[in-house]
């Protein structure tokens, strides 16, 4: 969930993605896991290529499986989440400042816009709109808005919105990013500074680094770690007992594991995957968004797409889309997996599900 997609688009993404891991070295041999070449897509398959790097992975994935192609056309899409009761996804434009619906055998309209931004004066970034989305346990849409720098709840009346974080020590948040919550209610989510106009050497920033927090059921909100450069894509392991953040620092492309403690606070924290040398090396792509399945496997956006990692950080595959990609979302009956990927989204069907399904 990050910067804009001509950015990537410009050098094959400076490095760039979608969305967010190795046993400290790298998992295998970089030179032997390069994405492979895009082909031509048709109607309803997209140019993803699908890579099984370990046997494990065939027990996820089909074998048969194709990655295809719903929409596109769009700017830089992002925050993907599956509405249970509508039975429709949505999911972020970041630039043009929207949250747009898809349906199956409906296809796609506006679902919001503006979205997250809703200032008077002209936005001067390249990111406005909302970025991460998720549903809160009354079913209500919390949203990461760049452009109005918070994490707000849509209300059950689909108009009014609520702020639920925007300032940490009185001081305004940079630009929250990414978001996942707790069963007991807490709300984890990242703060880096894509959505301010001029980044980090924004004018109006007012922290002076990208945090990792916390806000509890009650409104508190605390800092539990500054430590992560750039911290992106947030995802809590089957049991809550581990949390993952993505880094997409381009000179620190990794994955972080940490302690889930009971209190809320986290601890030990040791990098899970670093893809850095995969960032370098030009991979599409960098450690964004990620989703994690009921066995503890996580989903996680970075260089060559999406990649597949076990509990322990070991690769076990890709889903190749050739471009910079954002980000993932479990939705149907819980065993489809939809991706953000640059300007378009895609979807494959699995044999495993997410999370809570």
């Amino acid at each position: 969930m990050k910067r804009f997609p001509q950015m990537f688009l410009i050098a094959a993404a400076f490095a760039v993605v979608f969305a967010s891991c190795s046993n400290s070295p790298m998992a295998g041999n970089a030179s032997d896991n390069k994405p492979a070449a895009t082909s031509a897509s048709t109607e309803s398959d997209s140019a993803a290529k699908i890579v099984r790097l370990d046997p494990a992975f065939d027990k996820l994935v089909p074998a048969g499986a194709k990655v295809e192609k719903l929409v596109d056309g769009h700017q830089w899409v992002e925050g993907p989440v599956w509405n249970r009761k509508g039975g429709y996804l949505l999911f972020s434009d970041i630039p043009n400042n929207a949250i747009i619906k898809w349906q199956d055998g409906k296809g796609e309209s506006v679902f919001m816009q503006p979205a997250g931004y809703t200032g008077k004066e002209p936005f001067t970034g390249r990111e406005p709109g909302t970025n991460g989305l998720t549903y809160d346990s009354e079913g209500r849409l919390v949203a990461c808005e760049h452009g109005d720098r918070r994490v707000s709840r849509l209300e059950a009346d689909g108009k009014t919105k609520t702020t639920l974080a925007d300032k940490y020590n009185g001081k305004r948040l940079n630009s929250p990013n990414d978001l996942v919550y707790k069963s007991n209610g807490d709300l984890y989510f990242t703060d880096p500074i894509y959505g301010l106009p001029k980044g980090a050497e924004d004018p109006a920033r007012e922290l002076d680094f990208c945090g990792v927090y916390r806000l509890s059921k009650d409104g508190k909100l605390t800092l539990l770690t500054k430590e992560i450069t750039r911290p992106n894509g947030i995802a809590l392991s089957p049991d809550e007992k581990k949390l993952y953040v993505a880094s997409s620092d381009p000179d620190k492309a990794i994955w972080m594991v940490y302690d889930a403690r009971p209190d809320g606070t986290i601890a030990n924290g040791k990098v899970l995957f670093d893809a850095t040398a995969w960032a370098k090396e030009k991979r599409p792509g960098l450690p964004d968004g990620m989703k994690v399945d009921k066995d503890g496997n996580l989903f996680a956006t970075g260089p060559g797409g999406v990649l597949v990692f076990s509990s322990d950080g070991k690769h076990l595959g890709t889903f190749d889309t050739g471009v910079p990609t954002a980000n993932v979302a479990w939705g149907d009956d819980g065993s489809t997996l939809y991706i953000t990927a640059n300007t378009a989204l895609l979807r494959v069907k699995l044999n495993t599900k997410g999370i809570g399904f």
